[in-house]
């Protein structure tokens, strides 16, 4: 049985949430293998917090700790919020690395339920305009791109840190400067992202 739940790579720790996404991107990593560092990440079910907990005893043994994974962890926020809870009651660094896609998933706001738990949401947001990001991303639900940017900006306003990405993809035709732009219209940090 696969459960891969927990994976390190370099002084990092990973948490793999789960393998459901919203999103089907152009240079998604889950289209080329099946994981990272050696790790199969393809899960035959999604973890409770418990056993997540289970396998972080010492939260300060990493810089940070990132809810990331073969999927999207927003998709299971109450699990997320759970270990996130744990994490910073024992002093560790969290980070969230997102499609941004939470609130719509969730049907309400949710950034507000990620103060104190989240120390830092890193955001793909992928491309500067909506036609961009729905060409690049192939997103499954209605509306994306504004809950994106809106997730963002929300982000920006109420998180200790928040980054903004691309992917900067070779022969993909993106316009890198127009999401940098956008990026810093709504608060965020931006950062480039090397296809892997």
């Amino acid at each position: 049985m696969n459960d891969v739940f927990t994976y390190k790579l370099e002084d990092l720790l990973y948490i793999n949430l789960t393998n459901s996404c919203t999103n089907s991107c152009s240079f998604c990593i889950r289209d080329k293998c099946d994981g990272l560092g050696g790790n199969n990440l393809w899960l035959e079910r999604s973890p409770t917090a418990s056993e997540i907990i289970s396998r972080i005893p010492e939260p300060l043994l990493y810089p940070e700790i990132v809810f990331c994974g073969f999927g999207e962890p927003t998709m299971r926020l109450d699990v997320l919020k759970e270990v996130a809870k744990y994490l910073k009651d024992k002093g560790g660094i969290t980070r969230l690395n997102t499609n941004g896609h939470g609130n719509i998933i969730n049907k309400r706001d949710i950034v507000p339920e990620l103060k104190g738990l989240i120390d830092i949401v890193s955001v793909s947001l992928n491309a500067g305009t909506k036609e961009e990001y729905d060409r690049i991303c192939s997103p499954k639900l209605p509306n994306a791109f504004e809950a994106v940017t809106d997730f963002i900006e929300k982000s920006a306003k109420t998180l200790p840190r928040t980054v903004a990405t691309v992917v900067r993809v070779p022969g993909e035709d993106l316009d890198i400067e127009k999401a940098r732009r956008l990026a810093t219209k709504l608060g965020a940090e931006f950062r480039i992202r090397d296809y892997e």
